[in-house]
């Protein structure tokens, strides 16, 4: 018997079907707090430095003032509604009771190609860096991501209590390694160093591409932070999600925030500096490399530094696994893709089909030969997903404010509505920045614009009409139900 309303219809399941999907309760607050920097923690080891190339230290360093601005009101924003509506969709569900299944919809997608690119991007750090490390090609590189994959999908598949342990382990040290090397570069910090490349005629060495150098590095800012907005997809294995989420997310942003600054001025301001970070694929390792010497003593510690890509690796994909998994356990994307395991109770098809997509990605950009770096280029299709996400995250607590002001919120933001506005604004700007900067990476925007359009087309076709009554789409109805009989 089907359920039609909002243009979806829902089919009925027999109770075996939620029975076949269930997740085991595990995380207390510094468990989601490790999650949560964990996802994050590789933007300080790969990916910000290619900011330095697109607007030169002073460009980065306001970019990243300006997406400090955004995850900040974004962060605040989340927790309210995480608080409120305590489901493993995240943003899927705070836009489905806002908006309805279509907004539903098109949020969730979005935040699906971010969390299936991020690791992608993540993984050819770690081939970058392991490659230096080791001498070996760049041919090789992703026979290393493959061995990643392999592994640490493995890893989430065998249970939410060793996904959470190694969570904190990978996360703790990786903050251990940061702190090293910001301790270690202070003794060699010169500014000259962070303004080393040379401006284009009528420029400054501060902002060498002049103002629109700080748009073109928008994208490579939000690398600092990108991810943490994942933390409510744990939703349902954490043991008391209204009051953990909201402080392992804020916990969070704090310590990435302090981290951000830290790594932008002690990796810039040293040698090599920032011309020659603007194209490195393992920024970290230069560093290592002024402060202890090229020698063994740096490759081991470089070694060491490969934990901040893993901890963000690791993290995110238990973060697409989720993500994938409650879209298609609520019908929005095929069924059979969140199907759990029956003893282990993760949802492994998930983990190895959201795989499988964010290599091919990789491979193919890689087998393309561009003369831009291959995780540059990745980086700018995930921060496509992750922009149009927050905005209508934004759009959602705005409207959830407006139409549902007496659900129960646990933890309400600080900076309210306005803090709202904000992000989205600084998330729009982002996402038009994406199309007038550099020409490769507008090409292959456009063509994550296009994955984009091809499954909002699934939807409008097909999925509307095989929808489900999961617990968040139950919410979600019978939140609205007093205002739709008024």
């Amino acid at each position: 018997m089907k359920k039609k309303g909002q243009g979806v219809e829902y089919d009925s399941v027999a109770d075996q079907y939620f029975s076949e999907r269930g997740l085991r309760r595990y995380a207390g607050v510094w468990s989601l707090w490790a999650l949560g920097v964990g996802a994050v923690i590789s933007g300080d080891f790969f990916g910000w430095n290619f900011g330095l190339r697109a607007g030169g230290f002073g460009g980065l360093f306001l970019a990243t003032v300006i997406i400090t601005l955004m995850y900040a009101g974004l962060c605040f924003s989340i927790a309210e509604m995480a608080a409120a509506l305590p489901h493993t969709g995240g943003a899927y569900s705070f836009a489905r009771s806002a908006m309805g299944p279509w907004g539903a919809y098109i949020t969730g997608l979005a935040e699906n190609m971010e969390y299936i690119l991020t690791p992608a991007v993540i993984v050819v750090g770690i081939g970058g860096y392991l490659g230096a490390i080791f001498g070996t090609p760049a041919s090789v590189e992703p026979l290393w991501w493959l061995a990643a994959y392999a592994m640490f999908v493995g890893l989430n598949v065998a249970g939410v209590e060793i996904t959470f342990r190694f969570t904190v382990l990978i996360t703790a040290l990786a903050l251990g390694v940061l702190v090293v090397f910001w301790v270690s570069a202070i003794p060699h910090f010169d500014m000259s160093w962070a303004l080393d490349i040379e401006p284009a005629q009528g420029r400054t060495q501060w902002l060498p591409n002049g103002p629109g150098g700080i748009l073109s590095a928008l994208p490579f800012a939000i690398w600092f932070f990108l991810a943490i907005e994942q933390l409510p997809l744990a939703a349902e294995e954490a043991h008391a999600p209204a009051r953990d989420l909201p402080r392992g997310l804020l916990y969070g942003l704090l310590t990435l925030v302090i981290a951000a600054f830290l790594t932008l001025f002690l990796n810039a301001g040293i040698a090599p500096g920032s011309k020659a970070l603007g194209s490195s694929a393992e920024p970290l390792f230069e560093g290592f490399k002024t402060t202890f010497g090229a020698g063994i003593g740096a490759k081991l510690l470089a070694l060491v530094a490969v934990t901040g890509l893993v901890a963000s690796f690791h993290s995110i994909i238990f973060a697409y696994g989720r993500q994938i998994f409650s879209l298609s356990r609520a019908g929005y994307f095929p069924r059979w893709l969140s199907r759990t395991h029956r003893r282990r109770q993760t949802p492994h098809i998930a983990l190895f089909v959201g795989a499988a997509l964010g290599y091919a990605v990789a491979f193919g950009i890689h087998s393309l030969g561009q003369d831009h770096p291959v995780g540059a280029v990745l980086l700018n299709m995930a921060v496509f997903g992750a922009v149009i996400a927050y905005a209508l995250q934004m759009l959602s607590y705005i409207l959830l404010r407006v139409r549902l002001p007496d659900i129960e919120r646990p933890y309400r933001s600080p900076l309210g509505v306005p803090g709202a506005v904000l992000a989205l604004l600084i998330a729009v700007v982002t996402l038009v920045t994406l199309f007038v900067t550099d020409p490769v990476y507008r090409q292959v925007v456009i063509g994550a614009a296009v994955w984009y359009g091809l499954g909002l087309i699934w939807f409008a076709v097909y999925a509307r009409r095989k929808l489900v009554l999961a617990p968040e789409e139950s919410f979600a109805l019978s939140a609205h139900e007093p205002q739709d009989g008024a």
